[in-house]
C-alpha cells in the first residue's frame, strides 16, 4: 500500500500453501478441510473485517517452509475532534436467547455480547443438539439466533425444525456472506432479520430489541 499502515505479521512453519489453491483462500466456503471439520469462512471473515477499514491482505507461502500473512491497515494519525459525538447507549433487554454457532470462539462472543446487554443466553456450538434443547422446553425461549452454515446441520434446517416445533418463536440469522437469494429464503422460512458477521454488539442490541418489540 501507498499510504502509510500499520501492519501485522503472522508466521507459522507449517506445511505451506500449494500455489493451485492460494489465490482462493479467501473465498467464502472455500475449504482444504474434511467435511465437518470446517466452514470455510474464517479468512473470509478476517478479509472481510480488513477490507471494511480499508486495508489490505498480502500472503506468502513455500511448500514445506510455511506461510506468512500480513495485514494492512491505514495509519491514522489524528482524529478530528469536532466530528466526535456521544453515542445513544446500546439498547438493552431480557429475556432468553438460544444462540447457536458451531465455531466456539464465536460461540463465546455472542454469550458475551448478549449478557453485556441483558439478556439470558443458552449456547450451542451443535444444532442437533440445540434442537433437542428447544423441543423439550420451547416456551423457555424468547428468540433463537442462528448460524447459517454449519457442519451437521445448516442454520435454514434448523429453523424448520424449530418453526415446526413452535411457529411464533423469532428467528434472528447470523451468516458470514450474505445475497439476495438466502434473504429470500431466510423470510421465506420465518427469519425476522439477518446479521451478517462480524458480529457487531450495536447492531445485534439494536436488531435484537426490534425483533422482540414487533413480536409483542
Amino acid at each position: 500500500p501507498e499510504c502509510p499502515c500499520v501492519t501485522l505479521a503472522v508466521r507459522d512453519t507449517g506445511t505451506g500453501i500449494e500455489p493451485a489453491i492460494i489465490n482462493r483462500i479467501f473465498d467464502p466456503f472455500f475449504t482444504t478441510k474434511a467435511p465437518g471439520e470446517g466452514t470455510g469462512m474464517g479468512l473470509s471473515v478476517v478479509h472481510g473485517i480488513v477490507k471494511s477499514y480499508g486495508g489490505t491482505i498480502n500472503v506468502h507461502s513455500e511448500l514445506g517452509k510455511g506461510t506468512t500473512v500480513r495485514v494492512f491497515l491505514p495509519l491514522v494519525e489524528t482524529v478530528d475532534s469536532s466530528d466526535e459525538h456521544e453515542e445513544e447507549p446500546l439498547p438493552t433487554g431480557s429475556g432468553h436467547i438460544l444462540f447457536v454457532d458451531d465455531e466456539q470462539p464465536l460461540v463465546e462472543v455472542g454469550h458475551e455480547m448478549l449478557q453485556e446487554i441483558g439478556y439470558t443466553v443458552s449456547v450451542k456450538t451443535d444444532p442437533r443438539v440445540a434442537l433437542e434443547e428447544f423441543r423439550a422446553q420451547p416456551d423457555r425461549f424468547d428468540l433463537v439466533i442462528t448460524d447459517k452454515n454449519m457442519p451437521t446441520m445448516t442454520g435454514f434446517d434448523f429453523a424448520r425444525e424449530v418453526v415446526q416445533i413452535r411457529p411464533d418463536i423469532p428467528l434472528i440469522l447470523c451468516s458470514g456472506y450474505h445475497d439476495e437469494a438466502d434473504a429470500a429464503k431466510a423470510r421465506e422460512l420465518g427469519f425476522r432479520e439477518i446479521i451478517v458477521k462480524p458480529l457487531s454488539l450495536r447492531e445485534i442490541a439494536e436488531t435484537i430489541k426490534n425483533v422482540l418489540e414487533k413480536q409483542h
